[in-house]
């Protein structure tokens, strides 16, 4: 489910052609009250249109006013706890470089989520996956163990670490912070880095091209008076 959301919002992020059915509702209202009436309209939706209205919504409110992105977000979750990580995750896809304050401002408003937000901001936004993780353990302390698993759920390759941690911890609340920071960094996906099997680079070819000078003329000291020194500048020749 957390995969086919995140999928729907990722497309939904993207897609422009689609009027969007809240935009005119918000755009009728001050910037101050933005956060608050896109809390109500999620909170007022039927319950099988819940997850598409919170997309539209936060897609209309964030459209209209990207630096409240976090407050948007932080309201809806606390309207509505279990959109918390909907709200967050759609959020992120439209304002990635917020992608920390807004997982910390849904962890805020809705503690119980803590994990769920995790999990669905960190499969936009992967490569922020250890600062997302961290932001949501310092304010909610006692989610160690769900947090790590969102961050498990969301990125395949770090299972077996981070499962490995879960187990030793016998049930316990893992710190967030030391278990991740030894964890390879995930690098953004327009980076291609070289692999020991790739193509060697081309020879580099200099773009100018310099001739090479005209070789000395050996002096011949046996002609008469060629030994009896070097001509220098202005007809005048050194001693011998």
């Amino acid at each position: 489910m957390a995969v086919a959301m995140v999928a729907t919002v990722e497309l939904r992020a993207g897609d422009t052609r689609v009027a969007n059915p809240f935009f005119g509702t918000l755009s009728a209202v001050s910037p101050a009250e933005l956060p608050a009436k896109s809390a109500e309209l999620v909170s007022q939706a039927d319950s099988k249109n819940c997850v598409e209205t919170t997309i539209n919504v936060v897609k209309a409110a964030v459209g209209l006013n990207p630096a409240a992105a976090a407050t948007i977000v932080g309201t809806i979750a606390q309207s509505t706890p279990k959109m918390a990580s909907v709200a967050a995750a759609t959020a992120a896809a439209l304002v990635p470089e917020q992608a920390i304050a807004i997982a910390r401002a849904a962890a805020v408003a809705a503690p119980s989520e803590a994990g769920k937000i995790v999990e669905a901001v960190c499969r936009v936004v992967p490569s922020a996956y250890k600062d997302v993780a961290n932001a949501v353990a310092g304010v909610v302390p006692g989610a160690g163990k769900a947090i790590l698993a969102g961050v498990s759920a969301a990125i395949p390759p770090l299972q077996e670490p981070i499962a490995k941690v879960l187990a030793a911890s016998n049930g316990g609340n893992p710190i967030v912070g030391p278990v991740l920071a030894p964890l390879p960094s995930i690098l953004p996906a327009t980076t291609t880095p070289l692999s020991a099997n790739a193509a060697p680079l081309p020879p580099i070819t200099p773009s100018v091209h310099f001739k090479p000078a005209p070789p000395i003329s050996p002096v011949d000291y046996s002609s008469p008076g060629s030994g009896s020194g070097v001509e220098l500048p202005g007809g005048h020749t050194s001693p011998p």
